[in-house]
């Protein structure tokens, strides 16, 4: 068996991102990525998809973080400030556990702690269990 966390860090899409677990527990995730060259769009900042698809993994974190197979039924995203090269963190707080349907906040911010995006996400879960032997 593993952790939630040797799940995320096995996920190619993950890799590929170059994000990494760096916290979990129930009805949390921490997830941390260094903006590269390669995450810039056309005006040389991060790309909208990059900062999108970070926060998503921090909303599987927190979702997952139950035991249970959690998938996302929808997330919207409010971009504040561009995100430049360097440290992004995402934190997702599970704001609702309604059961099978968990409504999780994330916030997204930069190395100095500045705020760069908000994602508001719900999920669905499912009946089966995650083969965890625990979360980190």
């Amino acid at each position: 068996m593993s952790t939630l966390k040797d799940l995320f860090d096995c996920d190619e899409f993950e890799r590929m991102l170059g994000s990494e677990v760096v916290e979990a527990r129930e009805g949390y995730g921490r997830v941390r990525m260094t903006v590269k060259p390669c995450h810039l769009n056309l005006g040389g900042i991060c790309h909208g998809g990059v900062i999108f698809a970070l926060a998503d993994m921090a909303f599987g974190v927190a979702a997952n973080s139950r035991g249970k197979l959690t998938l996302s039924l929808n997330a919207g995203i409010t971009f504040l400030k561009p995100a430049h090269p360097g440290e992004l963190y995402a934190e997702a707080r599970e704001v609702m556990n309604h059961g099978k349907v968990p409504f999780i906040e994330v916030r997204v911010t930069d190395g100095q702690g500045e705020l760069i995006a908000l994602m508001t996400s719900s999920g669905y879960r499912k009946r089966e269990d995650l083969q965890v032997d625990g979360l980190m």
